[in-house]
């Protein structure tokens, strides 16, 4: 029986055992008694955020409702989260300036156009805008995913995030490495490997800094607003040294993967050929995108879900050819009808997913759904075009989201007024203008 009158506990207890320790989840035990209230304990339940891209496009002709409102008529593909229809709205007339023609990716989070005459240059995206300010108190404060690993710079892109120097953050793509960062303990010789590491990097940019600060003495002055440039960075990842080193020594979560995929081996897309299924991986992927949420390991996700032009298609999708020739579809009914095919079952996928969200339940009774913001969307629509894209926000009834069903925008709204309004919902300061939105969607503002 569990003790009514329990003695409030400490957020930074951990449990010690055979030489490691695990930090605890959120307990209501370690609230302070006078914020037991549901305000108090509302304002101590994280606030989450993921966006996802899903590459080039869909067939909007299956996926957009015909009907509008909260009791819209779901789509053929929509179906596929039917039991789900209170939990996201599907958002119709998005709009990327700068999207299309498979260069979308380079402007998905961001707004601008970064690709021009063969040069690129981008600016911070929205997730590492939050990352900046909800991300300050986690171990992670991003995630990067994608079935690719790497940027993928210069081509199709492997990653959403990009840093306010406009470089662009890697993803990872192999589950195992993953949840080995996220949740595995390490043992002494491990650590000491660690700490040697950050010996190491420590006094790479200390020698960094002491040529550049030589070399600013000689140079120009407009070179020195390049070095000024340069210095930053530095500093950046010199921030992140000490946060790593922080970390370090801070026990990392247990979590209960019962009913998961196996973690304790590598999982890849380049594995020989019938050893990887999409299906598996996906699953594995969206686990551990809830594990990280749930244990607080980090609060912003981005997940290339299906890169850009290339792949897309796996043999168990019983499709005769790959996504993006699909996408060529020329009015073909057996070319539309697998791009549907396919669209249905990176939705199961999705489905599985918010089933996972839902499964976690928070110290209020809500969900973790209910606490994570999450929108997925496209650099195109169908036809390579830079509207009509396929657009839903997921989740956040308790951080302040009204969902609207099917809730139709002027046509050529852009698709950063959905991230202006997740930012808002997460309490995320945007300046005075945002990437190229004219403001919140008010329509989901609760």
């Amino acid at each position: 029986m569990r003790n009514t009158h329990a003695r409030q506990i400490d957020r930074r207890t951990v449990l010690r055992g055979t030489g490691a320790m695990m930090a605890l989840p959120l307990l209501e035990a370690m609230l302070p008694k006078t914020s037991q209230a549901a305000a108090g304990i509302e304002k101590a339940i994280p606030k989450r955020m993921g966006i996802f891209y899903f590459g080039t496009g869909m067939n909007m002709r299956e996926f957009e409702p015909e009907t509008e409102g909260k009791e819209y008529q779901l789509s053929p593909t929509l179906q596929t989260v039917s039991k789900h229809k209170d939990d996201f709205t599907v958002l119709s007339g998005t709009y990327l300036e700068h999207g299309g023609g498979h260069e979308g990716d380079y402007t998905f989070s961001t707004g601008v156009k970064a690709k021009d005459s063969g040069t690129i240059k981008n600016e911070i995206s929205m997730d590492q805008l939050a990352a900046e300010q909800i991300g300050r108190e986690t171990r992670f404060p991003s995630l990067q995913m994608c079935v690719h690993r790497g940027t993928g710079f210069g081509g199709n892109l492997r990653t959403l995030s990009w840093n306010r120097n406009g470089i662009p953050l890697a993803s990872e793509n192999d589950p195992h490495i993953l949840f080995n960062r996220l949740f595995k303990v390490d043992g002494p010789e491990e650590q000491e490997i660690r700490q040697t590491g950050f010996r190491q990097r420590r006094s790479i940019l200390d020698a960094v800094m002491d040529d550049a600060k030589r070399l600013e003495r000689n140079v120009s002055q407009q070179d020195g607003v390049k070095l000024d440039e340069y210095f930053s960075s530095v500093r950046e990842v010199e921030k992140q040294l000490e946060r790593d080193i922080d970390w370090s020594v801070k026990p990392k979560p247990a979590v209960d993967t019962n009913g998961m995929s196996d973690f304790s081996e590598s999982y890849q897309i380049h594995m020989p050929s019938g050893q990887f299924v999409y299906e598996r991986y996906a699953k594995m992927m969206y686990d551990l995108i809830a594990l990280a949420l749930e244990t607080d390991s980090t609060r912003v996700v981005s997940y290339v879900v299906r890169q850009e032009s290339s792949g897309g298609t796996f043999d168990e999708f019983g499709v005769s050819k790959g996504f993006h020739e699909l996408t060529h579809h020329g009015n073909d009914p057996k070319n539309l009808a697998e791009l549907a095919k396919v669209d249905r079952i990176y939705l199961s996928h999705w489905d599985y997913f918010i089933n996972r969200l839902k499964s976690f339940k928070q110290i209020d009774n809500s969900t973790l759904l209910d606490h994570s913001l999450l929108g997925f969307s496209s650099g195109m629509g169908i036809g390579h075009s830079k509207d009509r894209l396929p657009t839903c926000l997921f989740g956040g009834k308790a951080v302040g989201i009204a969902h609207q069903g099917h809730l139709r925008l002027p046509t050529n709204t852009p698709l950063s007024r959905l991230w202006h309004t997740m930012l808002d919902r997460l309490d995320v300061q945007t300046g005075e203008t945002f990437q190229d939105s004219s403001g919140v969607i008010n329509e989901l503002i609760a």
